[in-house]
């Protein structure tokens, strides 16, 4: 299926949020994540976070087959070094098409575009789905931690962008 990646503009701000909630749904059932337990979590994701986030220079990408936005990311440049990608997304409708896999080159292309020299996630640690096809793309864990205000461990990944 064709498809188009495009930079997302602050006027995308709804859009994203909606692609993100919605995409993230599935998660929170399976960890049992609510507003009230992880109010930071993607599937909770509002319109203006996301026009925060690009407010902040936090650059967004959508990917649309046709008409349709089925999916998007994020790429936060934190150092001259580093880049963290977040709140990859495709819709359950249009996994299992490559979509994922094409967004997170994306970003990786744009992040050696920066000249950063790592980027870096954050994912639930006990995803061991996710973790596996992270380390298939190239990432590697690097550690895992516990934070107050989630209900859940963290693993952390990076891939070296040379």
């Amino acid at each position: 299926m064709s498809y188009l990646i495009r930079d997302a503009q602050i006027e995308d701000s709804l859009l994203l949020a909606g692609l993100i909630r919605t995409s993230f749904q599935d998660v929170a059932r399976r960890f049992s994540l609510t507003e009230e337990n992880a109010p930071r979590h993607p599937s909770n994701c509002t319109q203006e976070w996301v026009t925060s986030a690009l407010e902040r220079g936090v650059r967004h990408y959508v990917l649309e087959t046709g008409e349709a936005a089925c999916g998007c990311v994020a790429l936060e440049q934190i150092s001259n070094e580093v880049c963290y990608l977040e709140r990859l997304c495709v819709l359950p409708g249009f996994r299992g098409q490559g979509f994922g896999s094409n967004l997170v080159n994306h970003v990786i292309d744009a992040g050696r575009g920066l000249k950063a020299h790592r980027l870096e996630i954050g994912i639930i640690a006990a995803d061991t789905h996710l973790r596996n096809w992270y380390e298939h793309l190239g990432f590697t864990q690097t550690h895992t931690a516990l934070f107050a205000h989630l209900p859940f461990e963290v693993a952390f990944m990076e891939l070296e962008l040379k």
